[in-house]
C-alpha cells in the first residue's frame, strides 16, 4: 500500500528532526535478520535511549539532501535494506548498541554513521566509537587517575610514622 502525501511529508519531517538532533546516527544494513530480532534490538536500544526507526532511503536521501550539514555527505552506501539508530543525549549509544547486537546476529552489518557535525564515518570507524567505554566508565576511569598519586602519596605518609613507629616499638622492648 502506497503512503500518502500527507504521511510521506510527516516521515520526512521525523526523519530530518532525527538528523537534526542526533549526536551519532548509526546506519546498518539488517537484510536476513527476523522480526523478532529487531524486536529484541529495539528493546535493548531503548534501555539506553537510544531509537531504531526503518526509513525508506528515498526519503533519508532528501531529507540529507536538504539538511546544510549533511548537504556534501557521500550518499553512495543508503541503498538496501537499512536501519538508522539514533541517540540524541550519548555520543556512542547507538553505535555499542548496533555493534554490540551485531557481534550476536551476523545478519545485521553496520554500514557507516552520521555525527552531529554532518560527517560521515565508515563502518570501522563507527565500530571503534563502539569499543569506548561509556560515560559513566570514562568518569570512573578519570576519578581513579586523580586519586591514585593522593592515595600513593597518603601510602608513603603513612609509612613513615609507621616506620618511626616500630622503631620506638622496637627501643621500647629493648629497653624493658
Amino acid at each position: 500500500m502506497a503512503l500518502s502525501r500527507d504521511k510521506k511529508n510527516k516521515i520526512y519531517e521525523d526523519v530530518s528532526s532525527i538528523l537534526n538532533s542526533s549526536k551519532l546516527t548509526v546506519v546498518a544494513k539488517y537484510s536476513g535478520t527476523s522480526v523478532k530480532k529487531l524486536q529484541e534490538l529495539r528493546k535493548i536500544a531503548k534501555e539506553s535511549q537510544t531509537s531504531v526507526k526503518v526509513f525508506k532511503n528515498r526519503i533519508v536521501l532528501k531529507a540529507l539532501d536538504a539538511n546544510p550539514k549533511y548537504k556534501d555527505i557521500d550518499t553512495s552506501l543508503f541503498n538496501g535494506m537499512l536501519i538508522y539508530a539514533s541517540n540524541d543525549s550519548d555520543e556512542i549509544a547507538s553505535a555499542k548498541v548496533i555493534a554490540d547486537f551485531a557481534k550476536l546476529n551476523p545478519t545485521l552489518e553496520i554500514v557507516g554513521s552520521l555525527n552531529s557535525d554532518g560527517n560521515l564515518l565508515s563502518a570501522i570507524d563507527t565500530k571503534e566509537l563502539a569499543s569506548i567505554p561509556s560515560l559513566e566508565i570514562l568518569r570512573a576511569q578519570l576519578v581513579g587517575t586523580l586519586v591514585a598519586p593522593l592515595s600513593g602519596f597518603v601510602g608513603v605518609l603513612n609509612g613513615n610514622v609507621r616506620s618511626v613507629l616500630n622503631v620506638l616499638n622496637a627501643r621500647m622492648e629493648q629497653v624493658n
